[in-house]
């Protein structure tokens, strides 16, 4: 959208009365490098369009306008659906090897067996694994219930492969590589629509189809991984909720004679933004994280909080005078609503196995040992899962044994411990001096796509204080709601794998820090890829060096990926060549 500069004029008195002119702390800020909000038209800033590769891009390949605007209106679907091929093919090619229970697959590859054949978890004998392995038909299913210590979503999807496939290692990976998979598609358009670039969205998606630690997640039977699925596809559906929100108000403000839509206080703090199913959406997907692993619960938390800020801004936007009141008193209870009790409802919804069978641990303590209790007006599987609950959570808190493998939170994003699920040694190995070839599988993410996230989390953090960009807080706000809680229980065995719940964000980071390097193309306004403002002074050399910059970057990334590709796999290398990939001594 053009205006000529009578109607520039207008639009700066009217941001002025809006009190949109910087204020003192946010001059005195400016040395820091923080800088007033682009002068960019309301409809923009409250639904900013997708940016559109230049005209130069096709006439160096020789490409028709007519059959480059078809392609561009495929991209949006095209290019992720060919960055998911990519990291699908990658995650299942051998995905039953290691042929082994590796790691705690132990646990949620049998708990998931019997959890789709009998309704609630066994109690299986010690040292069934080699057994499974051998003849998995010839193992029967314990009927004695099973202590087990995380809700049961995701072992029904674990069990949901195992039916299809067997009580087999590809059976028990497949849905984990499943979601994986998938998950990479979503970040894509999650990227996408975060920075309004198909490019940049599969980027995001390309970096998390090689990092190291969700792809050796993607090919394990542990719920880690289908907990960062849930959380990307609930902060999906939020990031789509927030556009569809703004959009309605951007269509509800008035446009005056030159056709410029123009703010109004009465409209921002009163409309009222109808029926919101996508909140609702992230309601149940943050339900069934949390009902996965309970450190979902944290995420719904902090989610909460930022879809309400969200709003505020929304209507700040569109000119309230009283944003935070207009919020309280039209948004707040219904966003509470489509959340909170819509993720508690989810959770309970999910031990409806353990509830209907009547035969799992703990399920008959209500009409035995808790028969006298003062709550005996509650339904008696009500008060048995409560007290399930509680036991649980003591387990947790206490859970302070040492382990090989255990890592404190601080040195998580420089992968400091990793954690190893799978080592074999072979013998006779002529290609080593050592005579002996190594097989592991290691969890540790693409080291230098981590060590470049330290940097890109700094400069999100920086953007999203001095320049105010609703990306980089939301970003910051997927990372800390995935990582911090952990600070609070230091004392407790705790792992790096933990870490792939933030992975996606992680990788929405660099891709932030990356578009930033290139720059914004010269004439894109305002509103370029990364809200950067045009015109930059370099011109076309900076861009292009920063091009440049950025896909070595991308492709010392994929290149780490691809050296690394060998500890992620279990595939057998001389141990001299194991050896070559420790680049820490911690990671041995």
């Amino acid at each position: 959208m053009t205006s000529t500069a009578p109607e520039t004029q207008r639009g700066q008195d009217a941001g002025a009365a809006l009190g949109e002119q910087p204020t003192s702390w946010q001059r005195r800020l400016r040395r820091f490098g923080h800088v007033p909000r682009p002068e960019t038209p309301l409809r923009d800033r409250l639904d900013p369009p997708y940016t559109r590769p230049g005209r130069q891009v096709w006439s160096v390949l020789a490409i028709p306008p007519h059959v480059a605007d078809r392609l561009v209106r495929w991209s949006g679907w095209g290019g992720p659906l060919l960055v998911t091929l990519v990291a699908g093919l990658l995650r299942f090619w051998k995905l039953d090897r290691p042929h082994a229970v590796i790691f705690d697959e132990t646990y949620y590859a049998k708990d998931a067996w019997a959890l789709v054949n009998q309704g609630y978890e066994g109690s299986w004998p010690k040292d069934v694994d080699k057994l499974i392995l051998k003849d998995p038909s010839s193992v029967p299913i314990p009927t004695d219930p099973g202590y087990v210590v995380h809700p049961p979503v995701g072992k029904w999807i674990i069990g949901f492969g195992e039916q299809l496939f067997g009580f087999t290692p590809f059976g028990w990976r497949f849905m984990v590589a499943v979601l994986g998979t998938v998950s990479v598609l979503l970040l894509c358009r999650i990227g996408r629509r975060l920075f309004r670039s198909t490019f940049l969205g599969c980027l995001a998606g390309l970096l998390l189809a090689v990092d190291g630690l969700h792809f050796v997640m993607s090919r394990t039977a542990l719920l880690d991984l289908i907990v960062m699925f849930f959380v990307l596809a609930a902060f999906g559906c939020l990031v789509v909720d927030r556009d569809r929100a703004r959009r309605r108000l951007a269509d509800a403000l008035p446009v005056d004679a030159e056709g410029v839509l123009r703010p109004d206080a009465r409209i921002a703090e009163t409309l009222r933004l109808g029926w919101r199913p996508w909140r609702l959406a992230a309601g149940v997907m943050l339900g069934l994280a949390f009902a996965t692993k309970w450190n979902g619960l944290y995420v719904l938390a902090a989610f909460g909080l930022m879809t309400v800020l969200w709003d505020v801004g929304a209507r700040r936007t569109a000119g309230a005078v009283k944003p935070y009141m207009a919020v309280l008193r039209r948004d707040l209870v219904l966003a509470f609503v489509s959340t909170v009790p819509v993720a508690i409802v989810t959770y309970v919804v999910s031990w409806t196995g353990w509830i209907v069978t009547d035969k799992g641990y703990y399920r008959n303590w209500a009409a035995t040992e808790g028969k006298n209790s003062s709550w005996n007006w509650l339904p008696d599987w009500l008060r048995s899962l409560w007290h399930y609950e509680n036991q649980v959570y003591d387990f947790h808190v206490g859970l302070t044994s040492g382990h090989t493998y255990e890592s404190n939170p601080w040195s998580w994003l420089v992968l400091g411990r990793p954690v190893s699920y799978f080592y074999e040694e072979e013998a006779g190995c002529k290609e080593s001096t050592t005579g002996k070839c190594a097989s592991e599988v290691l969890a540790i993410g693409t080291p230098l796509l981590w060590w470049l996230a330290c940097f890109a989390l700094a400069y999100v953090v920086w953007r999203w204080l001095f320049r105010r960009d609703w990306r980089a807080g939301a970003i910051a706000c997927g990372v800390a709601a995935g990582w911090v809680p952990w600070f609070f229980y230091q004392e407790r065995t705790i792992f790096l794998f933990y870490a792939v719940v933030f992975v996606p964000f992680l990788c929405l980071a660099v891709t932030m820090l990356l578009g930033a390097i290139v720059g914004p193309a010269a004439g894109q306004g305002a509103r370029a890829e990364l809200g950067l403002t045009s015109g930059d002074p370099t011109g076309e050399r900076r861009r292009t060096l920063g091009a440049i910059a950025a896909g070595v970057l991308v492709l010392l990334i994929v290149w780490n990926f691809i050296y690394f590709w060998p500890l992620y796999t279990g595939t057998s290398i001389p141990e001299d060549l194991w050896r070559d990939r420790m680049w820490l001594d911690t990671w041995v």
